[in-house]
């Protein structure tokens, strides 16, 4: 099987975009909550292939976009400290915060790095034993197994200079909340990809049951979203909500125990502030009590006063599911990959960025 070309199969795309337009009989709003399946839907043009029923919602599975600004403040506040060598991901280094950025920082001489692997923290620890290492974790269940490795092995080695900064999210809290948000229209899910491979399907059973919805879960290539959005239109016609795993090539009923069992031995759920969604409880992880030496919010003073969010972004409503980029009045014009004004347009995964990128002219 070729992973790649083999589920980029345009006789087969074709012959599932008509079988998807002849049997869907009603609109159907279908949340992506992954920001790997927004930039597909738009790299492939499938709005256009999936007829007019269809209509494809953004959620607020991109990290980095639902980083609130609170949190970018306390990144900004940690990295300006002297003797502090502040580690982090690439696409948070361009988040605005209310007053700079990372980069900014970064471009005034402090010691800022994006790793491209967590473990690359523990070499910059050993390597600037008189200073302080700072990782800044984000990601949702997908990279939350390799903090918690990082964890691990920092207190294996006895590694005494790096500490953690815990922004790690979970899929199923945010979902439940835009559901119970009487101002969304939802009738379906794809569910995630990479973070379906840790969980497993089986941890979308009781959303599915809750709020009588089908989750279809689905790789990133166009046909397993075409097959998958399939599956969405029968079960819509059938009047089920079940949740169906197109990913079975991946994604285990029961996911990655070894992943599962890392992360609890370390982290703890705990209430987490989205941005667009505001507070939600249990959303969130953070170090438990016995491991609060490495935590980077209770060594150092992480205290901030932040801004409000820029009344011109509309990121919150796309994260919830209420509004597209499009429908931004600053979208493409103030606001662009190089010159940012919301998070959604800072990230690789952020739905601005997919537009942008792809279909400007989609409305």
């Amino acid at each position: 099987m070729d992973l790649i070309n083999d589920f980029r199969d345009k006789e087969l795309i074709l012959t599932l975009s008509s079988l998807i337009k002849k049997e869907s009989k009603k609109p159907l709003n279908i949340m992506e909550i992954c920001g790997g399946h927004t930039h597909s839907i738009m790299k492939f043009a499938l709005p256009d292939l999936v007829g007019k029923n269809i209509n494809f919602i953004h959620g607020p599975g991109c990290p980095v976009c639902v980083m609130p600004r609170s949190r970018i403040d306390e990144a900004c506040k940690l990295a300006a400290l002297e003797g502090v060598v502040f580690c982090t991901l690439a696409d948070m280094l361009r988040v605005p915060g209310s007053y700079t950025s990372l980069q900014k920082l970064r471009a005034q001489g402090h010691d800022i790095r994006a790793l491209y692997t967590p473990l690359d923290a523990l070499k910059i620890a050993k390597q600037n034993p008189d200073k302080n290492v700072i990782f800044f974790a984000i990601g949702f269940e997908t990279t939350t197994p390799m903090s918690a490795n990082l964890v691990e092995k920092t207190i294996e080695q006895g590694i005494k200079n790096l500490y953690f900064h815990i922004n790690h999210v979970t899929v199923p809290a945010p979902v439940r909340a835009i559901m119970q948000d009487e101002n969304v229209n939802i009738d379906a899910f794809l569910g995630p990809s990479h973070v379906s491979v840790i969980t497993g399907s089986e941890i979308y059973k009781e959303l599915s049951e809750e709020f009588a919805r089908p989750i279809a879960i689905s790789g990133f290539e166009p046909l397993d979203i075409m097959a998958s959005v399939l599956n969405l239109v029968r079960q819509q016609n059938l009047g089920t909500h079940e949740v169906y795993n197109e990913y079975e090539r991946v994604v285990s009923k029961n996911g990655n125990l070894k992943a599962k069992e890392l992360i609890a031995k370390y982290f703890i759920p705990c209430d987490f502030e989205w941005r667009g969604l505001g507070v939600i409880k249990d959303s969130g992880m953070r170090l438990r009590d016995e491991y609060a030496h490495l935590d980077a919010r209770r060594k150092f003073d992480c205290n901030v006063e932040s801004k409000g969010e820029s009344k011109a972004c509309i990121c919150g409503k796309i994260l919830r599911g209420q509004a597209k980029p499009f429908e931004c009045k600053v979208f493409a014009k103030a606001c662009t990959p190089q010159n940012p004004i919301g998070s959604c347009m800072v990230s690789s995964e952020g739905a601005c960025a997919a537009y942008f990128k792809y279909a400007k002219r989609i409305s």
